[in-house]
């Protein structure tokens, strides 16, 4: 029995950072990036390290500096064996019994790495479907649907310390273009929010562009979380601000109102550089927000930093972004959004 399973990168198109706080938000699962994971039978259980990500043997020391800077300290080994243990957890707490057969897991993938695209989550969530077809477990079944995404998330904030949301864990788990409502009321009682597709036939063309970086992006939330667990006004009522951006952009889609959605991307990256303050961005980040909208070009973070994701309707500045974007040596790419439909 061999499985093979895959998740996607995924784009923050409007609302973050307002899932860690009850907000509101809209993300897409783009087929530009993936992760992959295959496993099958075998006598016991072994975790097969990946041989770029998680190797520990160079051939300089200046390469184990730029391995170190671009994939991190810990590569993807931590985030399997995590997920495999969260998951046996997850499913005793559920009453869902696990048959005895043993097995092999390796994964791959081609996010980049550390500059928001979900790239942690996607290996997480691929490894979590590849666990539920060995075991012959389906969600809806044996527990509902929206408590995959907070299984995936239980790996990183229980067990990896990172500072995270929901909000790319949902639209990994659910693919497509998600519309994520995490009203409190809902949260405290359920443990999860209200989370509906929205066609993406009605994206207009977008498109990414990003750097290399280093340490993880969780970690850029820490000060605004502590401020608004203190209560600081600004705070809180840039948060509900931000959810009122994702309804709104969800209304423009549906009337195919571009030029709404491309003032709601802009004032979205303009609170967040606000409430975080540039103290707490990178230079170039805030320069590639800036080369998209010298073109005319809405654009924001796709997550907390290192990546961004705009739209542009003309094809001829589509092209002149993408040659600007290469020419300050950073990568572009037009966004492949995952199309689903509504009941799959």
């Amino acid at each position: 029995m061999i499985v093979e399973t895959q998740a996607y990168a995924r784009v923050g198109l409007m609302g973050n950072p307002s899932d860690i706080f009850f907000g509101k938000t809209i993300a897409a699962a783009i087929q530009n990036f993936q992760a992959n994971v295959r496993l099958w039978e075998s006598p016991g259980i072994e975790l097969r390290r990946h041989p770029i990500h998680d190797s520990t043997q160079f051939e300089s020391i200046a390469q184990l500096e730029e391995r170190a800077r671009i994939e991190g300290y810990y590569g993807g080994m931590r985030l399997v064996f995590a997920t495999c243990k969260k998951f046996r957890e997850f499913c005793d707490r559920r009453g869902v019994s696990l048959h005895a057969r043993n097995f092999t897991i390796e994964y791959d993938t081609n996010i980049p790495r550390q500059v928001g695209l979900g790239g942690s989550s996607a290996i997480i969530t691929a490894v979590i479907r590849a666990l539920m077809l060995f075991y012959e477990i389906r969600a809806g079944d044996h527990f509902p649907k929206p408590e995959l995404p907070n299984l995936t998330l239980s790996v990183e904030t229980e067990e990896l310390d990172i500072t995270a949301g929901l909000q790319d864990r949902v639209v990994q788990a659910y693919g497509g273009t998600v519309f994520m409502d995490f009203d409190e009321a809902l949260m405290l009682e359920y443990g999860y929010g209200d989370y509906s597709r929205i066609d993406g036939r009605t994206l207009p063309p977008l498109f990414l562009a990003y750097r290399s970086a280093s340490g993880e992006s969780g970690k850029v939330h820490n000060n605004v979380r502590f401020r608004y667990e203190a209560g600081d006004r600004e705070v809180i009522d840039a948060m509900k601000r931000f959810a009122q951006f994702a309804v709104e952009a969800r209304h423009a889609l549906k009337e195919g109102d571009m030029d709404t959605l491309g003032s709601l991307m802009n004032e979205n990256f303009d609170l967040r550089r606000k409430i975080f303050g540039d103290k707490a961005m990178d230079p170039r980040d805030i320069e590639m927000v800036e080369l998209a909208r010298s073109l005319g070009c809405p654009a924001k973070f796709s997550g907390s930093r290192a990546a961004v994701v705009g739209f542009c309707l003309d094809e001829l500045i589509m092209r002149r972004l993408a040659r600007a974007y290469q020419e300050k040596g950073f990568s572009f790419e037009p966004i492949r959004v995952e199309m689903r439909n509504a009941d799959e």
